[in-house]
């Protein structure tokens, strides 16, 4: 493509991390330049959209500068507070940026070009609305094999198979007990014990304190050769090493992205989402990861064991539907 070739594109990144890689994981798999657009909030933003409309209303006045012409060809955005952002920015051009919003927008869908949203929401699909297997992501082949290459002299010591266990926690809906985390930890000691492999662990934010003590101890005491992060460390977080470098990953069903992420790499991958832990949505999610070979599920009995499964990669599938807006604007220009 040459420069001429070039679209702009903007990307428009909030306060949260999960929305910000979404939608960064859909411009990076469009292999063009981006503009990230940090968007800072005031309290209005707490308002629904029907009333911020297609306004700037909760925008705070830094991120107000950064919203100036010229427009771009495309607009991503991800999460509901964005959305009123992505319509003003299209009514400002006069129509001329076309908007992809990840996630349902909280109402005025019609003004949007693409939404995407997961297929497990079920909800009823229009004409601009794509439905994709999950949430998408930035794991893609080519950053393991780079995150492979940094974190192999670190876990060199950790004899394989390698289990990385991805532990989330705590939801608005759902609670990761003591005895969730302690049977988690236990079935991977175990399958790692069985044939004489390591571990690596990482805890998150949602995990809890007496859960992260206790998978602590239980690593401490397995006798195993493990690798440990809990998210209060100060250490580079080897998140992406584990995804990169693993065997088998065990994921907790309690996060869509986690599990995403998880199917994108090479590793077996084993979903534990005891009663408790998955929302109905969350299970309608997992099951699609089931009957597409992407994962199994993490259950009494199962034998923890690698095995191969295509890459999951919803980020492309949103991006190959970005191209076709962005040709289809410059047919419609040209004529």
């Amino acid at each position: 493509m040459t420069e001429q070739d070039t679209h702009l594109i903007w990307v428009l990144a909030d306060d949260r991390a999960g929305n910000v890689n979404q939608a960064i994981g859909v411009a990076e798999a469009l292999a063009q330049p981006f503009k990230r657009i940090d968007i800072g909030y005031t309290k209005w933003a707490r308002l629904p959209n029907f009333i911020r409309g297609s306004s700037l209303i909760g925008v705070d006045m830094s991120s107000r500068t950064r919203l100036t012409a010229p427009w771009p060809d495309l607009v991503i955005s991800a999460g509901r507070r964005t959305a009123p952002i992505a319509r003003w920015i299209k009514k400002q051009s006069r129509g001329h940026s076309r908007i992809c919003q990840i996630m349902r927008p909280d109402g005025g869908e019609g003004a949007f070009d693409l939404i995407a949203v997961p297929a497990h929401d079920q909800i009823t699909i229009r004409e601009n609305i794509v439905e994709i297997p999950g949430a998408p992501h930035r794991v893609t082949e080519t950053r393991l094999l780079i995150e492979a290459d940094q974190w192999r002299p670190v876990f060199k010591g950790l004899p394989s198979p390698r289990f990385a266990v991805i532990v989330g926690g705590n939801t608005k809906k759902t609670t990761f007990t003591s005895v969730m985390a302690d049977e988690l930890i236990s079935k991977a000691i175990e399958a790692a014990q069985a044939v004489d492999g390591s571990l690596m662990v990482t805890t998150s934010r949602r995990t809890g304190s007496e859960n992260e003590a206790l998978i602590a101890r239980r690593l401490e005491a397995s006798g195993l050769a493990y690798h440990y992060h809990d998210w209060t460390s100060q250490n580079e977080n080897p998140y992406f090493g584990y995804l990169a470098l693993a065997d088998v990953v065990i994921v907790t069903g309690d996060s869509v992205s986690m599990c995403c992420e998880a199917a994108a790499a090479s590793g077996g991958v084993y979903i534990y989402a005891p009663d408790g832990l998955s929302s109905e949505r969350h299970r309608r999610f997992q099951q699609s990861l089931y009957e597409g070979g992407y994962a199994r599920p993490m259950q009494t009995g199962t034998e923890l064991v690698p095995f191969h499964h295509p890459s999951l990669q919803p980020a492309r599938l949103v991006a190959q539907r970005c191209l076709e807006l962005l040709s289809a604007a410059e047919l419609q220009d040209s004529i």
